[in-house]
């Protein structure tokens, strides 16, 4: 098991969020890190400086200097880059979406197969801690609803709101719905951007289960969380503290007793899903396994996205 070689292209918010952590990684002797590369030489040299990372000049020296690389570039320009990635040789984790449109997606992935690479996408809530431990209680859910709200950033806003945060629900709801959507519903407006700022979806699933998720980019607050029914519970969890509620129904209907309803409160230490999610990928470098999210789950999130897009009347769309 190798040690793996890896840069990271686009060194904005969150391609700087990537070289602190494989940086991390690096230190750990998990990786080696080769360094940054941005079209702004002088955001690469700030970021690299406190990692005392090497800054590289061209995508053609990421390419030769690495085995593998984060790309974390505006969605706009991440098929050109991850194909030129691919092409030459590299394993890839890219930011989500992973492309605008489903050819583009479809293209990545055909093309990761053909040449061996492995293509990871950047879902990180599949990584936070209240996500992995609440799995194992998971019994197909019959009704999900979801609130992804923040504050206006400025950024990412060559996207629409469900690209750029309703989606990392999307691949969440529909790992838990495990089926196909049938209908989608959709509303969204623009606010302070060109885009659609605030969004909301009712999706309906082949196998009854019913899906509700909002997200906001112009809100006074910041809310992240997850509610879901199913048969003998109800689950919340609180992305952003790490708490998670659990209400179930003891005993079965006409046993005998009275019915009951027992609760339980779990709370979690701050985990770093952004390392969690790297760790995985290098992880994943080491062994040659499929990537815990593959280039097939962020198709799938980003086709959601899409019909959600598309669903929204036009008049509200700016």
């Amino acid at each position: 098991m190798s040690t793996p070689s890896v840069a990271v292209v686009g060194v904005g918010h969150m391609g700087g969020l990537h070289a602190q952590k494989l940086k991390l990684l690096d230190d750990e002797g998990r990786a080696h890190f080769v360094g940054v590369y941005d079209v702004d030489a002088a955001r690469a040299a700030e970021v690299a400086a406190p990692l005392d990372a090497p800054v590289l000049d061209s995508l053609e020296q990421v390419v030769e200097r690495a085995d593998a690389a984060c790309l974390a570039v505006p969605t706009g320009l991440h098929f050109e880059l991850a194909e030129r990635l691919l092409r030459g040789g590299l394993d890839l984790l890219v930011e989500k979406p992973m492309a605008t449109t489903r050819e583009h997606a479809r293209a990545l992935i055909e093309l990761a197969r053909e040449k061996k690479r492995l293509l990871q996408v950047g879902h990180i809530e599949r990584f936070s801690r209240a996500f992995r431990e609440i799995q194992p209680i998971l019994e197909r859910p019959r009704f999900i609803e979801v609130h992804r709200l923040g504050p206006y950033t400025g950024r990412a806003t060559d996207a629409s709101v469900v690209l750029d945060l309703m989606i990392h629900d999307l691949d969440i709801v529909a790992l838990l719905a495990g089926a196909e959507v049938e209908s989608c519903e959709a509303v969204g407006v623009p606010v302070l951007s060109g885009t659609c700022d605030i969004a909301n979806a009712r999706l309906r699933f082949a196998n009854g289960c019913i899906a509700n998720l909002t997200a906001s980019r112009v809100s006074a607050e910041r809310l992240r969380k997850l509610r879901l029914f199913q048969s003998n519970a109800y689950i919340s969890i609180d992305f952003g503290t790490n708490r998670i509620q659990v209400l179930r129904r003891e005993g079965e209907p006409g046993d005998g007793g009275p019915p009951k309803i027992s609760g339980e409160q779990l709370e979690f230490d701050e985990a770093d899903a952004l390392l969690a999610q790297d760790r995985a990928f290098v992880e994943a470098l080491r062994s040659r396994e499929t990537p815990v999210v593959t280039g097939e789950d962020g198709y799938r999130a980003l086709d959601l996205a899409l019909r959600i897009q598309d669903s929204i009347p036009p008049e509200e769309t700016g």
